[in-house]
């Protein structure tokens, strides 16, 4: 009888939703708002009659919809466009999440809401919707235009903020309060696990893709590549950080290998039915009298929410040097909300730190706004003609210098080559300190499970922490190696550029290689320090690891040149992973 129920649950979804979105698609509106709408008829508010006998099934169903879409964001996200959209996406992605954040959680407060869904709203508000966005630039035919660029690289930035959001959202949710020191060492244990996750999964990952997909069917490529995701989504969750942040990050690790466009052809399908169980779930939600009765907050929260995404976006973009039009298209086309507040309000409600008026509220808002959405798009030029003839012919003379002297302070020729030179040993060094601190903390967790329990150590607690200890040196050699070299490299540059020979005259050498010696000296002295500190419950007693320090310098300086052969190509691999040729030119790139 169960199995009997499910499938007319399901079938009741499916066919219901596959007829709105039939005739969403006819009238060129949003099939998002189609699913919607779906959920909404069928729910348990709308109509007197039952259509859905167990909502438990399709809640985990829309989880699986959840996972499947942020899979396929994931796979959309590249680390080149992100290099490539630089500055003036960041700033104004920025711009747009402190804002909104702020104005989301002053309104709630307003209204008397709780902090909790106060902060929860602005979360919410603070992202703008990608599918929704791609599909009103498509139908516009704008997606190659300057503005659209940008927009791209702002919702990239947006998708990689949104779970740090999360992560945070989740951590506030389960104490209940969050000091600034405890939100700085969750932000930086998740950039840890992130950055390490990311280096790693690269290196490994698209290979592995790449050869089930040069060996196997499509059948065979689909099954892995969902069990990949899935694994690494389970991964997440036992280190305690939400699913979503696991489903994205696969999902970009996917999408750095070659048979990207194939994965995303055998994933679509599945990715659209699931994400449609999911918006559906999130219709079936709606109380209609809810709305009714929230109808003032829903039109004031619509109002500043375009307001100040147009506002805020249009600042960003703008103060990083480009000109009004570009500006203000860009923060019109972006002033809505989507799916990732659609998960953001999804997480508020499984960890019950939500009232049941949020969700409504934030699906109102954004099928408001997506509606509204090609409509903005359209009328920002007009607009900015409009302000061009009504603005003083000063005031519009001074922006019009502020952008071109932005423009002529950018770095050229030599002082650029230099300056990338710099960033890239910078952040050589960052990266490699932080896999030696990923080595010592795999460690310590394997401790704490009991893995060096082993009978042959006798039980001893100072040798299963030596054991531990030497081994995460071990594996942390080749990065060692590399962070001193790259920070000695940095300290030779900076030497030759802080000390010219006007200055130091005959003794210009030996101040340059006093200065040179400074940087990696203090690097190592950082890296040993952060290691003690973070991995202090494997920490040998003081005269075993000083003689561990002795044999890992004598180690390090017999085996230097294979340490170094085995970082350059590791180096190499990850470096052609991200380089390499993957989805076709899909009208993205900034």
């Amino acid at each position: 009888m169960h199995e009997l129920q499910f499938i007319q649950d399901l079938a009741t979804v499916m066919l219901v939703a596959g007829l709105t979105t039939v005739i969403f698609q006819r009238l060129r509106q949003p099939v998002v708002l189609g699913y919607i709408i779906a959920g909404l008829l069928i729910g348990p508010y709308m109509l007197p009659v039952v259509f859905i006998h167990n909502e438990q099934t399709i809640r985990t169903l829309s989880e699986l919809g959840m996972i499947m879409l942020l899979f396929a964001l994931g796979l959309e996200f590249s680390l080149k466009k992100l290099r490539a959209v630089g500055g003036p996406a960041l700033v104004a992605a920025l711009c747009e999440i402190g804002l909104m954040l702020a104005v989301g959680y002053g309104i709630g407060r307003f209204f008397g809401w709780r902090s909790m869904d106060a902060l929860f709203l602005g979360a919410m508000l603070s992202m703008s919707s990608t599918t929704i966005i791609m599909k009103a630039l498509d139908g516009l035919n704008l997606k190659r235009e300057r503005f659209a660029q940008l927009m791209f690289g702002i919702l990239i930035i947006e998708d990689v903020l949104a779970i740090v959001l999360m992560a945070l959202l989740t951590g506030i949710a389960s104490t209940g309060d969050v000091e600034a020191g405890e939100a700085m060492a969750a932000i930086g244990r998740l950039t840890l696990f992130m950055a390490v996750s990311l280096v790693v999964g690269l290196l490994l990952v698209p290979r592995v893709v790449d050869y089930i997909a040069r060996v196997s069917r499509d059948d065979v490529l689909l099954v892995a590549v969902l069990g990949l995701c899935f694994g690494f989504c389970l991964l997440v969750t036992e280190m305690g950080y939400s699913i979503a942040l696991g489903a994205f990050m696969i999902g970009a690790i996917v999408g750095e290998a070659t048979s990207v466009a194939r994965i995303e052809q055998i994933v679509g399908p599945i990715r659209d039915m699931f994400s449609a169980v999911f918006f559906v779930a999130i219709g079936m939600l709606i109380d209609p009298g809810l709305l009714v009765q929230y109808a003032w907050p829903i039109t004031l929260v619509t109002i500043v929410l375009v307001v100040g995404k147009v506002l805020s976006c249009s600042f960003g973009i703008f103060i990083t040097g480009n000109h009004g039009r570009t500006s203000l298209r860009v923060g019109m086309g972006l002033a809505q909300i989507g799916e990732f507040s659609f998960v953001i309000a999804s997480l508020g409600l499984s960890l019950k730190v939500t009232s049941s008026f949020l969700y409504p509220v934030a699906v109102a808002v954004s099928a408001i706004t997506t509606f509204l959405t090609p409509y903005l798009i359209r009328s920002s030029d007009p607009l900015a003609d409009m302000l061009r003839r009504r603005l003083p012919a000063g005031f519009t003379g001074m922006l019009t210098a502020y952008t071109e002297w932005v423009g002529s302070i950018s770095l050229r020729g030599q002082g650029a080559m230099v300056a990338k030179m710099i960033r890239r040993l910078v952040w050589h060094v960052i990266i490699n300190m932080l896999l030696v601190i990923a080595a010592f903390l795999l460690m310590a967790y394997l401790y704490r499970r009991g893995v060096f329990n082993w009978e042959i150590l006798g039980g001893r607690e100072q040798v299963i922490r030596s054991v531990a200890w030497s081994l995460a040196a071990l594996v942390s050699l080749p990065m060692i190696v590399a962070a001193y070299r790259k920070a000695t490299a940095l300290g030779m540059l900076l030497a030759e550029l802080g000390v010219p020979e006007r200055i130091g005259g005959s003794n210009t050498y030996r101040i340059r290689s006093v200065l040179a010696r400074i940087i990696p000296l203090a690097v190592m002295v950082l890296l040993g320090l952060l290691v003690v500190a973070l991995a202090s419950i494997i920490l040998p007693p003081r005269e075993v690891a000083i003689v561990l320090l002795l044999l890992g310098i004598l180690l390090t300086w017999l085996l230097w040149r294979v340490l170094v052969q085995i970082h350059a190509r590791l180096q190499a691999a990850l470096r052609d992973t991200i380089d390499k040729p993957g989805r076709p030119d899909d009208g993205h790139d900034a």
